[in-house]
């Protein structure tokens, strides 16, 4: 999931950029990348793809190396082209080869004109070189790795799952996984910076994108032109990802109003219940009766519908509201014990083992997690005696609970740096709650402007509001920002 900063001062920059050199100074030379046509359907024809040499440890970067798989769209009109707009993936575990035909798409012309739209596979995934836990296919599906306690409270199965994710990573991850972290993969973008000749570098980050984009301008503030920060996660230097985990069960508290007051609008087709407020006690009782009784569900990644399952089936749903009438189906059949709608499928199980391997390994790497069993077992319960809709969840256990090594370095974002940065943020996010949001402007001082949409889901830009829209297009346009804070209503 994902956080922002920018770097310091005159004096700071010059400092950063005098101990960056030094220590690239046994790297190898980057080389310009051999571009030739993308593998895979549902690209734009113009999007073409290369592959670039990066460390596997940047403790040693002239030792052995790894590839990391790059895309770019070039601007079609280089007369009217400002440089590269790179596209940093959320996750951590998502994929970012196909951003420059998707994430492109959503930009009028004249901003596909001002850039290359560049992007990258993160280190383990895709067509960057893989990771692989060799993690039992059970364990992977999202209702056990994510940590949902049993029906009353009690984690001992989660401890057993996370145990195993964190042994499987730590026997079969090798050098990769224990090499990967967000301070990593902002040595890895400016890797792909220095590749493509580019003093300096623009980039939009979305999600976890946002985190590991502000590690790179806080680690190369230097080298950053404009900055765009969508759906921003807490930079909290100490907690970081514990604390998106734990953000759960603001982003649900906040979203779910939306839900239920769609759930009962009369002029839904879908229509659940007759009034906003009878939605919360309809979901919290039909999770119970699943939690004593499952239903079949062929297809789904355990084979039936657990109180837990219809739990993560409200979480994945409060992302977009485009997703709220399949899950009204999912209640209806539930509540009348009626063959439910077919699930979504699952991702081929090689993507989640890498998807899951790189999440693992960033997370756990990024920062210490407690390991006293009882405190997180006490504080499930207070959690889901405040937040029933998310059962404890927030507060569980994670494979970082076992993980066996030590973490990387602190990043803190900070209010020194150029002030070249601008967040946008949805009010009811379900997965960056605004006041984590709120944290990470604050950690950038005069160095960001922040425009609010009032608005649920996760993803702020591009959207139906045009408020938000034209700030955005007129920041990365020409890096004008708005002189202050903007909510857009």
């Amino acid at each position: 999931m994902k956080s922002s900063h920018r770097l310091g001062a005159l004096v700071a920059l010059a400092i950063l950029s005098v101990s960056t050199i030094s220590a690239c100074r046994t790297a190898p030379a980057a080389t310009a990348p051999e571009w030739g046509a993308c593998q895979g359907g549902n690209l734009d024809p113009r999007q073409e793809c290369a592959t670039i040499s990066v460390p596997l440890d940047y403790n040693d970067p002239g030792g052995e190396q790894i590839t990391l798989a790059i895309s770019r769209i070039r601007s079609a009109h280089p007369e009217s082209r400002h440089g590269v707009l790179l596209l940093v993936p959320g996750g951590p575990g998502g994929t970012g080869l196909e951003l420059p035909t998707t994430w492109g798409a959503k930009l009028p012309a004249a901003l596909r004109d001002t850039y290359d739209l560049v992007s990258f596979d993160p280190r383990g995934l895709g067509a960057s070189t893989t990771a692989d836990c060799r993690i039992d296919r059970a364990d992977l599906a999202l209702e056990r790795f994510r940590g949902w306690p049993g029906p009353d409270g009690d984690i001992s199965a989660n401890i057993a799952v996370s145990q195993r994710i964190a042994k499987a990573c730590a026997d079969n991850g090798g050098a990769l996984v224990r090499t990967m972290g967000t301070r990593t993969e902002a040595r890895d973008m400016d890797r792909v910076r220095a590749a493509l000749g580019e003093d300096r570098i623009s980039a939009w980050g979305e999600s976890y994108g946002t985190y590991a984009t502000s590690v790179y301008a806080t680690m190369f503030g230097g080298r950053t032109d404009r900055i765009l920060l969508d759906s921003n996660d807490d930079p909290d230097p100490e907690r970081v990802e514990r604390t998106w985990n734990a953000n759960y069960a603001v982003g649900v508290r906040d979203r779910f109003p939306d839900f239920a007051r769609w759930a009962a609008d009369p002029g839904n087709p879908d229509r659940l219940v007759d009034t906003p407020d009878a939605m919360l006690g309809e979901f919290l009782t039909l999770a119970a009766r699943l939690d004593r009784d499952p239903l079949p569900w062929p297809g789904s990644e355990t084979g039936q519908l657990t109180g837990n399952g219809l739990r993560q089936a409200l979480l994945d749903a409060l992302y977009r509201d485009a997703a709220f009438p399949a899950l009204a189906r999912v209640i209806r059949a539930a509540r009348a014990s009626t063959p439910l709608p077919d699930p979504q499928p699952a991702p081929p199980e090689q993507l989640l083992q890498q998807r899951t391997a790189v999440a693992v390994g960033t997370i756990c790497n990024d920062s210490a997690w407690p390991t006293k069993l009882s405190d997180y077992a006490e504080a499930v319960m207070r959690s889901r005696a405040a937040d029933p809709l998310t059962a404890g969840l927030p507060q569980n256990v994670s494979p970082c609970t076992f993980w066996p090594y030590p973490p990387a370095d602190k990043t803190v974002v900070d209010a020194n740096g150029p002030a070249n940065v601008l967040l946008v943020q949805n009010l009811r996010d379900v997965a960056t709650p605004y006041s984590g949001a709120l944290n990470l402007r604050n950690a950038y001082g005069d160095r960001a402007r922040m425009i609010t949409v009032d608005a649920g889901g996760h993803g702020a830009y591009p959207s139906p509001n045009p408020c938000a829209n034209a700030a955005v297009d007129h920041f990365l346009r020409d890096g004008t920002r708005p002189d202050r804070d903007l909510t857009c209503r």
